[in-house]
């Protein structure tokens, strides 16, 4: 697969089997187009998602893709399995090139984002970004201050020897609550909860960042939009 920005006389040359000479000359003759312009430099970056066409063949004309699912019980967050249903399994096969942007566990339900913008997917994935990913999260035992508190200052996993970062915690009934986390640590919900004894019944994913899970989308459908900032 070629990197999200590659050099246009390496990638053609890479993409017909020639060498940069001949990549050159086509240059010159202005044989090589980017995105419709007629491209003269060898260095030029080009981005995954560029229209690169030579002597008008088209070599990479690749749209990004956003798709927002709604993620049910039961269904794994992978692209195959062999025991369980995943979330490639509910979409049709024109989605099959796209990967997951933050997964969720087997049994936690809601808003799953895939593409095949892997810039895009990182800055999701990626700690430093410090995303907020919003959570209902049903508990056995009700919640208590005491346990807001932990999850706003930071609960110490021996296992990992790291403090979690400050997350909110908002109490809307006894045992069901808003939880609001800026990083995305294995299973963290379940073990920040389990620090104070309280097991997890169900967890439910809302919104990431901006993109919003809305009430109309039932459990298994999706929507598919070309600019992330569309959904």
């Amino acid at each position: 697969m070629v990197s999200y920005a590659a050099r246009v006389d390496k990638f053609i040359a890479q993409q017909l089997g020639c060498k940069k000479r001949d990549v050159q000359l086509l240059l010159a003759q202005e044989q090589i187009l980017v995105n419709g312009e007629i491209c003269r430099d060898g260095d030029a970056l080009i981005g995954q998602f560029c229209t690169v066409q030579v002597q008008q063949q088209i070599l990479r004309k690749q749209a990004p893709i956003y798709l927002m699912l709604h993620k049910p019980d039961g269904v794994l967050s992978a692209t195959k399995d062999e025991q369980h249903q995943t979330v490639m399994d509910l979409l049709p096969a024109q989605y099959a090139s796209l990967h997951i942007a933050g997964r969720l566990d087997l049994h936690s339900t809601g808003l799953l984002l895939l593409t095949n913008d892997g810039q895009w997917s990182r800055q999701i994935t990626q700690p430093d970004t410090k995303l907020p990913k919003h959570y209902m999260v049903t508990v056995a035992n009700p919640i208590t201050q005491e346990q807001v508190d932990g999850f706003a200052q930071g609960i110490y996993f021996a296992f990992e020897d790291l403090t979690t970062a400050p997350a909110q915690l908002n109490i809307t009934t006894a045992t069901t609550a808003k939880v609001i986390l800026k990083q995305g640590r294995y299973h963290q919900i379940k073990r920040m909860f389990g620090h104070y004894r309280n097991p997890v019944l169900s967890i439910h994913r809302t919104q990431i960042g901006h993109i919003k899970l809305p009430v109309s989308l039932a459990a298994g459908e999706y929507r598919v939009a070309s600019d992330p900032m569309d959904f």
